[in-house]
């Protein structure tokens, strides 16, 4: 049985140093904030702020009051930057020990005695399924973590894996600009095996990028904003849940009224004709 997740997760990526730098007070107004409008699960992953993030997060959640019971923590080990660590090169590390050690650092930074979900951020060709097996068995038995998945991982490599401990999540991209997943079999494969998926950027890079393919696409929601009277960030991420694999949308953005605003893609039933629009669009030519 998976964790429950909300149907919206809240990305912490930049809430730290690495692009807001918000103070301990307004992290723990964010996490309010989220909270009042049904966002209530958190997506961490230790290298984030170069490893300064979850114990920023863990101060402002430990003011805030909130009962650790009705929020879910997902966090991410793996990645080894030379920022923030003594490393000579950026890698990954996958041994039993370290997914141990990494867990319980991030329990330390977070203020908590369990995650919720732990992810392994990125596949290695040097990882070795037992000792990852192994690893999640133990923290699962110890009470460290209640769920586990994978990011970014393949088909392939996640049945590598899979075939030795059991995978509920793989975090990837998605969006109506990053759309790759659902046509390289990433999807398929999810549904078939009881995976559900996380999308990052679930807003893709319409807001964020000035080409072809996104004033094709702010042409049309337009359109679709007269419609629906809802805004674009809500449409899009209607988009992206409306796919028949269950995604969970991870939204970084700390905007109080786009948070505010998210949620009703949850409710918003987008036509099957403004989705195929969407997609259209998207590639700049009709569907095969």
């Amino acid at each position: 049985m998976k964790t429950k997740l909300s149907p919206i997760v809240a990305g912490t990526m930049n809430w730290g140093v690495w692009d807001k730098n918000l103070s301990t007070s307004q992290m723990e107004h964010m996490i309010h904030i989220c909270f009042e409008n049904q966002i209530t699960s958190f997506d961490h992953a230790d290298i984030y702020g170069n490893y300064t993030t979850e114990a920023d997060f863990g101060k402002a959640f430990g003011q805030c009051k909130i009962d650790r019971n009705k929020i879910q923590f997902i966090s991410k080990c793996g990645i080894q930057h030379v920022n923030g660590r003594n490393n000579t090169i950026k890698h990954y590390e996958y041994s039993k020990d370290y997914i141990i050690w990494s867990v319980e650092n991030s329990l330390k930074n977070l203020q908590t005695d369990y995650l919720d979900v732990l992810l392994l951020h990125r596949p290695s060709p040097l990882m070795v399924a037992d000792e990852i097996a192994e690893a999640v068995t133990k923290l699962k038995k110890e009470g460290k973590i209640i769920d586990f998945g994978v990011s970014n991982f393949t088909f392939s490599q996640t049945e590598l894996i899979r075939q030795k401990i059991a995978i509920n999540y793989n975090q990837v991209q998605f969006s109506a600009t990053h759309h790759e997943a659902m046509l390289d079999g990433s999807l398929d494969y999810m549904q078939l095996h009881n995976i559900r998926p996380m999308s990052w950027n679930p807003l893709g890079t319409v807001f964020r990028e000035d080409i072809e393919q996104t004033r094709r696409l702010k042409k049309l929601l337009v359109q679709l904003v007269d419609k629906y009277h809802l805004g674009s960030d809500t449409i899009l991420l209607a988009w992206v849940l409306k796919h028949p694999a269950n995604i969970i949308p991870v939204a970084g953005t700390v905007n109080i009224a786009r948070i505010q605003a998210l949620i009703k893609a949850v409710e918003m039933d987008l036509d099957t004709l403004d989705w195929f629009a969407i997609w259209t669009e998207s590639m700049g030519n009709k569907v095969p």
